[in-house]
């Protein structure tokens, strides 16, 4: 089902919502007699049969009840409430899901165009060799490390080198912003921001001698 599709409800069933919140507003009070069906179906536009649906509907949630010669009565603006919210419940929760689509869209997008940056900006670093404290440096991990399969949060990682991380690349994968609950593990290219002194005390920490 593609996302942008836009769900609608039956249109018996928004005739019957109609007719409920009519009875919630006081438009129609119990024992009272509304339109028979020839009539709803004239006012609304729609056929005979959409009109008798929609009165089952009610007739179903024991608000209204409907009699051969008699035509409709209103039966209970109680059950006719609890209706209402309930339809009102449905379409929070529609709206509340369209809205986070909507969101995980917006970040999927954001995500997609920071990973584009910091790729260019990592093929920059390995075009041009020059010192520029915006331009992160490298480090390959090995088995030789002895913080392999450990957590950057685990090793204290800048507390120890005062190197922050901006991205760890594993495979064809770029994990950009990478938080302290990310791992070394053998193979990563480890990119990472500090002054001129950092690579050496990354290399340092990371390969003792």
């Amino acid at each position: 089902m593609p996302r942008n599709l836009k769900i609608v409800p039956p249109v018996y069933q928004h005739i019957a919502a109609d007719i409920a919140s009519k009875i919630v507003d006081g438009h129609y009070q119990p024992h009272d007699k509304i339109y028979a069906r020839s009539s709803i179906a004239s006012q609304y536009g729609v056929s005979a049969e959409t009109a008798r649906r929609a009165i089952s509907v009610l007739s179903d949630m024991d608000i209204v009840e409907t009699e051969k010669g008699s035509g409709v009565t209103i039966k209970s603006r109680e059950n006719a409430v609890r209706f209402v919210r309930q339809l009102n419940d449905v379409k929070t929760v529609a709206e509340l899901r369209r809205d986070i689509r909507a969101i995980v869209a917006r970040q999927k997008q954001e995500n997609v165009l920071l990973e584009s940056r910091i790729s260019d900006l990592i093929n920059r670093t390995d075009r041009f060799k020059f010192i520029n404290p915006f331009v992160p440096f490298e480090i390959s991990i090995s088995a030789r490390t002895p913080h392999l399969n450990r957590t950057v949060a685990d090793i204290n990682f800048w507390h120890h080198t005062c190197a922050t991380i901006v991205a760890i690349r594993r495979g064809d994968q770029l994990m950009v912003s990478p938080g302290p609950y990310a791992s070394f593990q053998e193979g990563d290219t480890v990119y990472f921001i500090g002054d001129e002194d950092c690579p050496a005390r990354v290399r340092a920490f990371l390969y003792p001698p």
